[in-house]
């Protein structure tokens, strides 16, 4: 019996720690939201501290973990609206100087920090199963079928263990987890391979040179021609250099000398923190921008206007000027 099967009462805050980083993650990916991952690893916490006395050891304690939380995130989500990012809501506008303009009825997809996913030995397969695009995709799918493909691809459980924290035959997990495949095929999902570290560090600090410097032909030597630009909450968003390149370099104009950009990590990828000058001369925290890497150049960028996201990342809320 593992070591995790028999840890004593007497230690359960602290089991509880160690395994929340790893929970955080699990719930983010069936929520699609940081904020109400935390939510659930707080419920799952206090429901099993209630019913911790009549833990009778036949799993991991991780594996009773995941299953109440498992669960506890299907009941919030089953009378919740799937989370979307500006793409996932229509075509992309053609022309750079449309209006961008803010939509809070929309449920939108958050954001998580690398901060939060814990162990360094654990982290790089965390990184790998919270990417934007792939978050995104998995809101496609119904909840349920959502819970069995993660439990079995991310987590590597059985047909019979996802059954039984489903309250479901294994013949009814095998038709949930082919269901969600064939949902995900159908959506076409595009996942680009992990670049280096040192390769996306690098991307990373030449496009923050050319926002500040508000230089265009910098910024368009790291993005593709197809690339991305999507803004959370802002249903309006665009692709292709023709019609990126001219909105971020009005963009990095109007900035200059007022917002500066610092690097960070998002999703398991790049991305910087946005931060805007006030009155003071202090720069406050404005926003997270997570950037996509596909081979040598930026594929994508989405920018999160929420100064929670910043501070979620581990960085302040203010610069001192």
């Amino acid at each position: 019996m593992s070591a995790e099967a028999i840890s004593p009462i007497s230690s359960w805050p602290a089991e509880f720690d160690r395994l929340r980083p790893g929970l955080v993650a699990h719930c983010y990916r069936m929520t699609g939201s940081h904020s109400d991952a935390e939510d659930v690893v707080q419920e799952t916490y206090l429901r099993a501290t209630r019913a911790l006395s009549s833990f009778e050891a036949r799993s991991s304690l991780k594996t009773w973990l995941y299953r109440i939380a498992t669960n506890t995130c299907i009941t919030a989500l089953n009378h919740r609206s799937r989370r979307v990012l500006p793409a996932g809501l229509g075509a992309p506008s053609s022309d750079p100087d449309a209006h961008v303009f803010s939509d809070a009825s929309v449920p939108w997809l958050e954001p998580l920090p690398d901060a939060l996913l814990g162990d360094p030995g654990e982290v790089v397969v965390r990184r790998e199963s919270v990417r934007l695009a792939l978050i995104a995709a998995l809101q496609h799918l119904p909840v349920r079928q959502r819970a069995a493909l993660l439990l079995r691809e991310v987590l590597s459980w059985s047909a019979a263990e996802i059954a039984e924290t489903l309250g479901v035959s294994v013949p009814a997990v095998k038709s949930l987890l082919q269901r969600a495949r064939k949902r995900l095929d159908e959506e076409d999902l595009h996942v680009p391979a992990p670049a280096p570290v040192e390769l996306e560090r690098a991307l990373l600090e030449r496009y923050i040179a050319a926002f500040e410097a508000a230089d265009a032909a910098a910024i368009r030597a790291v993005i593709h021609d197809d690339f991305r630009l999507e803004a959370v909450p802002h249903p309006v968003w665009f692709q292709g250099v023709r019609v990126c390149l001219p909105f971020l370099e009005r963009r990095a104009s109007d900035a200059a000398g007022l917002v500066r950009l610092v690097p960070t990590r998002c999703n398991g990828q790049p991305a910087a923190a946005s931060y805007r000058r006030c009155a003071s001369g202090d720069l406050l925290a404005d926003g997270l921008l997570v950037l996509e890497v596909d081979g040598d150049r930026f594929s994508r960028a989405v920018k999160f206007d929420d100064p929670a996201a910043v501070i979620a990342a581990g960085l302040p809320a203010r610069l001192v000027a």
